[in-house]
């Protein structure tokens, strides 16, 4: 009688053969759908999916700073201009003032009008955060843009150069007109200002250098980003300090306000002013002799940055990680710096004879 373990190990392994089969068409079975699916899975886990086509028909709410403002408008303006590029819709909506609180009901409002993405240039970095987070909560992406606001309640935030550029080319600026010596001031926008904060500290750390050691850092003024008060402000520092040889003016309503100053003073063409300016705001003053040269970068392209950094989000390519890449339009690729921080690009400095070659 022949034994039957033959048989049985025959039988066994081509059942052995045979679920390795059906587990192999399975897995064939499951990788289209598990591709087809990859988007939906990177959103619903927080992942960036670089691939994912961009929506269409999403509605973003910018909140600048204050209403009223020419640098804030031109700058929300390239928010429009890229939802529109992206067949998407913005619509912008801010204060009348520029007080710490006064964007909190603009952000709830945009919360129950079911925007897709918030995209804001904070009055104060915290006073928001709260209403930001509750937003997240619901849904809604969050860009901070020009004037950061609390990490923690933004994804990304689109800073129009580097912090550290701007102090240190401001007090360069102002430094080389006085040749490096004399007493100083700044005039800055509003006190709690996130970005205004941010330079002037790093215009603090630039005076200690040694090429810096005989200016003086006397006053800081606060114009509140209102024309007439950046005025008299300007008005109250050369009578308060008869000595003083330059203003810095980091902020466009300041810089403009402090020109037509000293345009009809006995210190024009004596005390030097430099800041952040619109050209054709400032063309006259350099023009008559007021100021020397002052800096920009274009602001609408921040606004356009931020509109395409903020579909980006909503579409699932970016989540705000360092590293992560998208596509922003006519300003090509870029890339997300540390915590979330998306540059734009340098300076430009405007003199009479490059200022002609701006119209903004």
């Amino acid at each position: 009688m022949k034994s039957a373990r033959p048989h049985a190990m025959r039988v066994f392994l081509v059942a052995l053969a045979l679920l390795a089969a059906l587990a192999f068409a399975a897995c064939g079975d499951t990788q289209d759908d598990e591709s087809d699916n990859a988007s939906e899975s990177a959103s619903q886990e927080g992942r960036a999916d670089p691939n994912a086509p961009l929506k269409k028909g999403l509605k973003t709410v910018s909140i600048p700073k204050q209403l009223g403002n020419p640098y804030e408008e031109f700058e929300h303006s390239g928010v429009d201009e890229a939802l529109q590029e992206l067949d998407g819709s913005n619509r912008i909506s801010g204060p009348t003032d520029a007080g710490a609180s006064t964007q909190i009901p603009l952000i709830n409002a945009a919360v129950q009008q079911k925007a897709d993405a918030i995209i804001i240039a904070g009055n104060d970095p915290n006073a928001v955060a709260p209403a930001l987070k509750q937003a997240a909560q619901r849904g809604v992406k969050v860009v901070g843009m020009d004037s950061d606001v609390a990490p923690d309640a933004r994804s990304v935030f689109v800073n129009q150069v580097t912090t550290q550029l701007v102090g240190e080319n401001q007090v360069e600026s102002i430094g080389k007109q006085i040749d490096y010596k004399g007493d100083i001031a700044i005039l800055s926008a509003t006190a709690n200002a996130t970005n205004q904060n941010a330079w002037i500290d790093v215009m603090k750390e630039t005076l200690k250098k040694p090429k810096y050691k005989d200016m003086k850092l006397v006053k800081i003024a606060y114009g509140d980003d209102d024309d007439q008060k950046s005025f008299q402000e300007t008005q109250g520092l050369i009578q308060a300090y008869p000595n003083l040889a330059g203003i810095i003016s980091p902020t466009t309503v300041g810089v403009a306000a402090a020109a037509r100053y000293l345009s009809t003073s006995p210190q024009k063409g004596k005390l030097k002013l430099t800041g952040l300016g619109f050209p054709n705001q400032m063309r006259k003053f350099v023009k008559d002799g007021t100021v020397d040269e002052f800096q920009l970068w274009v602001p609408k392209d921040v606004g356009y940055l931020a509109g395409q950094a903020a579909v980006a989000l909503a579409s699932g390519v970016i989540t705000g990680a360092e590293g992560e890449k998208f596509k922003a339009g006519r300003l090509g690729e870029y890339t997300i710096g540390k915590n979330g921080e998306i540059v734009l690009g340098p300076l430009t400095t405007f003199k009479a004879d490059n200022i002609d070659e701006f119209d903004f």
